[in-house]
């Protein structure tokens, strides 16, 4: 067994206010370990501080299926990271006088409509940035998630008003991707140009972010790209390519940490870059917006950072963490998770990008860094994260192996086996669309028409419930398939609900209320 090597800390030039810094070889050493306690392939990590970076560097694959090295340079989605360069282009846009922060949605998209008529006429620019419309977590995520929809833009926007609510509008915390790709739509009704266009011209070029687009189709070169992995029934392994085709102002970019470092930087300067950042993206006034509390997250518990405060604002996670302001934000995708983080105060940015969908890999990095700044000492971070994955990894198979058992008891002893005929047919829900149940060799199958990568066998479980099994074992949602049946004891509707505890929230099975149409 490899030896673990403790992380060095040395004493710095910096103030006491700064800290200590992590050494290049410390972080070299933090990643291996973080890669194989976590199993990931392929990470790159940039630290950026007072302005320089200081340490940017690739390691393990970016495949293990070329095996090919990562570096600097390599591009990985960053997913819901782009949520902060779509609130920069809306700030950029404020800053020209086009739009105010507090302008309806409706002046500029006359289409747009939710589930409350008073909320529809209501919602603003700031409401599509916050977090707060009052739909659930994740709600309609199905349009874009997993990577295999045929939903075009105008699909969703047409779609939302079928999302009904689950809290008050602007009370509560509810992350929603949906609603950042109508930001984007705002960015293109007012420009003129798609937000594709927009973000590469206003923001990627003019910070030189020369292998950056704004989604995976625009990249220019993709010779030095990772490709995503997923366990697979136990084994971390190539999987689809996420490309995301529509959405690209919810997580679209696909960007390295060489690139990445740029943005940080401005962002860490208010907007300003060049040259003794003498040129400007866009305004302090802008900048005071984006990193302002806008939608409180309630905080439960201080944690090791003595955190009592967390919030949303516009692209980017606001917390008090060990004293200081902390922005950040998070992004995942199939086979690929992302962060990046702030501490303004010490003029400190981290960014962690990885090549498999653990989260605990970039949380661990980005934690013992920042230690090393706070002059922060006793946490080993891989260890006590690997040691909590592991535990949750545990619990979800015991829940999903006790369910299998069930069935696999169910169908060896039962005597009768469920009338399938009744539960066959085509069923409509008002914004997935259609999925087919039918019989293929003999066994019932979901078929979703609009997503196909919702194929799967379905197996009797208890009552009128079955479980679907997924064709794809990389998307790790099994889900519970629960029908309603009619006087006539013929099924009549179906809603689901995914089983693991651990499963993604894109996948919002429980927002789906389908009722038999054929």
């Amino acid at each position: 067994m490899r030896r673990i090597i403790s992380i060095l800390f040395l004493v710095s030039s910096f103030s006491a206010l700064q800290g200590q810094a992590i050494s290049s070889a410390s972080i070299d050493s933090l990643v291996e370990r973080s890669m194989k306690a976590f199993n990931v392939p392929g990470i790159a990590v940039a630290v950026i501080k007072d302005g320089k970076v200081i340490h940017s560097k690739g390691y393990g694959v970016r495949s293990l299926r070329t095996m090919e090295r990562t570096d600097e340079n390599t591009l990985f989605g960053i997913a819901s990271n782009s949520k902060g360069f779509t609130a920069a282009t809306l700030g950029i846009l404020v800053d020209e006088g086009k739009i105010k922060w507090d302008d309806k949605v409706r002046d500029y998209i006359p289409e747009f409509k939710l589930y409350n008529p008073y909320v529809t006429e209501e919602f603003t620019i700031r409401d599509l940035l916050t977090h707060r419309s009052g739909m659930g977590l994740g709600a309609g995520d199905l349009m874009f998630f997993p990577d295999s929809s045929d939903f075009t833009l105008k699909d969703i926007i047409y779609n939302l008003r079928f999302l009904k609510p689950v809290s008050g509008f602007r009370t509560k915390y509810d992350y929603d991707n949906n609603l950042y790709i109508i930001a984007g739509e705002v960015v293109a009704r007012v420009s003129g140009k798609s937000w594709d266009e927009f973000v590469e011209e206003r923001i990627i070029k003019p910070l030189g972010m020369t292998h950056t687009a704004a989604s995976f189709d625009r990249l220019k070169n993709t010779n030095d790209v990772i490709d995503g992995h997923a366990p697979v029934e136990g084994k971390v392994q190539v999987i689809a390519r996420s490309t995301m085709k529509v959405g690209h102002s919810a997580g679209g970019i696909n960007s390295s940490i060489a690139d990445l470092s740029k943005w940080v930087q401005a962002l860490l300067s208010h907007g300003k870059y060049g040259e003794g950042n003498t040129k400007r993206l866009f305004s302090e006034e802008v900048h005071r917006e984006l990193w302002t509390p806008q939608t409180i997250i309630p905080v439960y518990n201080p944690g090791p950072y003595n955190t009592h405060f967390s919030s949303y604002g516009f692209g980017f996670g606001l917390s008090d963490v060990n004293g200081y302001k902390q922005v950040s934000h998070t992004g995942g995708l199939e086979g690929m998770v992302t962060q990046i983080t702030m501490i303004p105060e010490l003029n400190l940015g981290i960014i962690v990008l990885t090549n498999q969908q653990e989260g605990g890999a970039f949380s661990s990095i980005t934690n013992q860094i920042k230690d090393a700044y706070f002059g922060r000492k006793g946490t080993d971070w891989v260890k006590d994260l690997s040691a909590r994955r592991n535990q949750n990894l545990a619990g979800a198979q015991h829940l999903m192996d006790s369910i299998w058992n069930e069935i696999d008891g169910f169908q060896k002893s039962a005597k009768t086996k469920p009338e399938l005929a009744l539960f066959t047919g085509t069923y409509t829900d008002p914004w997935l669309g259609d999925i087919y149940i039918s019989i293929k060799n003999g066994k019932p199958w979901f078929d979703s028409k609009r997503s196909p990568k919702l194929t799967g066998e379905l197996f009797p479980y208890k009552g009128n419930t079955f479980v679907v099994k997924w064709r794809d074992r990389s998307m790790d949602a099994d889900a519970f398939v629960n029908f309603s049946l009619d006087e006539q004891g013929k099924a009549a509707g179906i809603t689901m609900r995914a089983i693991s505890p651990l499963t993604d929230f894109s996948y919002d099975f429980h927002d789906l209320n389908f009722h038999r149409s054929k």
